[in-house]
């Protein structure tokens, strides 16, 4: 019962440090999200003026950001359509038609002579009195026969004059009348008609029949059908004038308020123009303007995105937690630091450039790792873009925004074969040329026209932009890495100085564990580094491990230099006490000179509960009743990657040390079994260490040794000269 109670307790408390961890984790989110929401509340905020319609401006008003002005777009492209002119067509379909019915009537007239004759023949061969009477029909007969070869339209259309003079006259004079017409028609019709041309046409016509020979009667008849023949052929095209005017309003461009513009200036009279320029901007907007404020939090969500994308990939990660409130403190103070430069009231200068872009790259870099260093400049860049609009005419200062990304970009490329704290001024002076460059170069592209004076002072912001941060970044590291208690690269890299005043100490009083650690150290290096833990973490915390042994230095045999051992006098229980406590002993010295954690650790945790074989056996041979645990160290087991592959490596470089005539094939079964060894023996089994990266650990080593104890080619000797 007790133990199942234990057991709820345990379930119980995991359970609350998850949920810790987990409203931790968004409680960190949420205040990075606020935090930039708040630095850019103001700068998307819409300024509503106080102008009144049709009263004089009281300040001079610029456009914040490029539009289209619909309304003056819109009555352009109106003027251009109604400027484009109506669109007419020439049908000379129409004129064939008209000398088609004007043949088609003289041919009719032509008929009828041609029947009259051939009747009249007929009757004097015959000498029939009643042919005789059809030989000489009245006019009116005749004009009625030429109405029934007319259709009823023409008939209409002409007077009985003109119908009486061509039955009247003689087939020649017809054929003339008929040319003649038919040509002048052609003539006038082939031309444009339109409907108020008509009348000029058809006395054009009119005069061209004027001179010719034919009788009097029969010109007049001809006039007449020339004029009925002469009607309209040029008509408008509504489709063709409608694509006209499409293509007048398309060849507008559109017309643009301008970044920068002047829309009314001081004293100027506000009209209806100027007023629909300013709603269309929304200067004068009663409404609550919501839309920016959108705009922002999608805009602020997406940098959160960009970070929760990385962290999400990383949540099995045991310090996600502290890495991530480690970035956001670096980056919320970047936004400050922006905020605050931006808040200065200089008009004459873009101060922006002063801004030490270059500081949370490079502490990201340097405190965790390359690509948060880049994450973190991607965000402060689009951030910067929208805090910093304020010196310029727009929503977004573009320029700044390419600045900050090349300056930050620029400290971590330094960095990323530098970790040493003395090379982060030379990042300073890099990342300064590399500002002064992009500063001339995005001073030179809009071609702005400035004096020397102020490409020099710009030029000297980007010096001091690159110098601050270098400054900033020093001044800021060991606050940073005292409260998060952050083992850093260079820190690491400083801890591996010979010259450490502990290190020292090893050397010189513990000769042979130094060189111990110094082996161990390599073998631990390239076994995380092939698994991808910290190899330069295990490499340090090597040098360090042992140093417990300093205090009994003699009781240690890399160190007894053939003097004897003093554990052969001594009772196996007490050579156990001695053996042990170098683990406590090293974590006590380590933490005494304020060591990093992680090193004390490994310290404390590189033998783990493991088992002093040799003197539990020499107990028992002893005759004595003991138990395992008696000879165990007490632990903690190692609780890393990088502890576990040290605890390998240091049986492995003690056991090889004490081989005589290493080769190939022992190392790699020695290897092997003291791998396995500390498997059953539940050594691995809080580090998180899988079978997989055991099997490369284990060939890792092998390779090392290899290459420590190869085999050396044996060279003849020399024969003496003479021999």
């Amino acid at each position: 019962m007790k133990r199942r109670k234990d057991k709820n307790e345990r379930i119980l408390l995991k359970t609350l440090q998850f949920l810790n961890k987990r409203f931790a984790y968004w409680i960190i989110f949420i205040i990075i999200g606020l935090v930039l929401f708040a630095s850019m509340y103001n700068n998307v905020k819409p300024i509503v003026l106080d102008v009144t319609k049709f009263e004089p401006a009281k300040e001079t008003i610029r456009s914040p950001f490029t539009i289209e002005d619909v309304h003056a777009t819109e009555r352009a492209r109106q003027e251009a359509a109604n400027q484009v002119q109506a669109k007419y067509v020439l049908k000379p379909e129409i004129g064939q038609n008209r000398i088609d019915l004007i043949n088609s009537i003289y041919d009719s007239a032509i008929e009828l002579q041609d029947e009259l004759t051939e009747l009249s023949i007929r009757a004097e061969a015959e000498n029939s009195e009643d042919e005789l009477a059809v030989d000489n029909p009245t006019l009116k007969e005749k004009v009625n026969w030429l109405k029934e070869k007319l259709t009823k339209s023409v008939v209409n259309d002409l007077s009985n004059n003109t119908l009486e003079a061509l039955v009247n006259n003689s087939k020649p004079d017809l054929v003339t009348a008929r040319d003649a017409a038919v040509t002048a028609i052609n003539n006038v019709m082939s031309h444009e008609i339109s409907s108020s041309e008509v009348e000029n046409a058809r006395k054009k016509v009119e005069e061209e029949l004027r001179f010719v020979s034919i009788p009097e009667t029969l010109k007049n008849a001809t006039i007449e059908l020339a004029r009925y023949a002469i009607v309209q052929n040029y008509f408008y095209d509504p489709e063709a004038t409608e694509e006209l005017r499409k293509q007048a309003e398309e060849n507008v461009d559109p017309v643009y308020i301008l970044q920068g513009q002047i829309i009314v200036e001081e004293g100027q009279l506000v009209n209806q123009k100027i007023w629909d320029q300013l709603e269309l901007i929304g200067l004068v907007n009663t409404e609550f303007p919501y839309m920016p404020f959108i705009g922002l939090f999608i805009f602020v969500f997406a940098l959160i995105g960009i970070i929760y994308s990385y962290y999400n990939g990383n949540r099995k990660n045991e310090s996600v937690n502290k890495e991530l409130l480690i970035f956001s403190v670096i980056l919320l103070v970047s936004i400050v630091i922006m905020k605050g430069i931006s808040a200065v009231p200089i008009q004459q200068y873009d101060i922006s450039y002063v801004f030490p872009a270059a500081l949370c790259a490079m502490l990201l870099k340097i405190l965790l790792n390359e690509r948060l260093g880049i994450i973190g400049t991607i965000i402060l860049a689009a951030a910067s873009a929208i805090i910093f609009n304020g010196q310029s005419s727009g929503s977004f200062h573009l320029t700044i925004a390419i600045y900050i990304l090349f300056s930050g970009l620029a400290g971590i490329a330094f960095l990323s074969n530098q970790n040493q704290r003395s090379k982060i001024f030379q990042a300073g002076l890099f990342v300064s040329a590399i500002n002064i460059f992009v500063v001339i170069a995005l001073l030179f592209i809009p071609n702005t026209k400035f004096s020397m004076t102020q490409y020099v002072i710009y030029a000297s912001m980007g010096l001091f932009s690159g110098i601050g941060s270098a400054v900033l970044t020093i001044g800021f590291l060991p606050f940073l890495e005292a409260g998060f208690s952050i083992l850093s690269t260079m820190k690491l890299i400083e801890l591996s100085n010979p010259n450490h005043p502990l290190l020292k100490k090893i050397l010189t009083e513990a000769p042979g564990t130094y060189h111990h650690s110094v082996m161990v150290a390599n073998l631990a290096d390239s076994a995380c580094e092939a698994i991808g833990a910290n190899g330069l973490l295990a490499r340090v915390a090597c040098y360090y491990h042992d140093i417990g042994k300093t205090r009994r230095p003699n009781f240690f045999i890399e160190n007894q230099m053939n003097a004897g051992n003093p554990h052969d006098h001594l009772p196996p229980e007490t050579s156990r006490d001695i053996i042990i406590a170098h683990a406590h002993d090293g974590a006590e010295i380590l933490r005494k000179n304020h060591m990093p954690k992680e090193i004390v650790d490994v310290a404390l945790q590189h033998h783990g509960t493991s088992l002093l074989k040799f003197f539990y056996h020499k107990a028992k041979e002893n005759g004595k009743e003991v138990s395992e645990e008696e000879f165990r160290y007490p632990g903690p087991k190692p609780q890393t990657k990088e502890t576990a592959i040290i605890s390998i490596a240091d049986s492995v470089e003690a056991a090889v040390r004490s081989m005589k005539n290493p080769d190939k094939e022992k190392i790699e079964e020695l290897v092997k079994n003291i791998i396995k060894d500390k498997l059953n023996d539940d050594q691995f089994s809080e580090s998180d260490l899988t079978l997989k990266e055991l099997k490369i650990i284990e060939q890792t080593i092998c390779e090392t040794l290899h290459g420590i104890f190869h085999n050396r080619i044996e060279y003849p000797e020399m024969k003496k000269k003479g021999d």
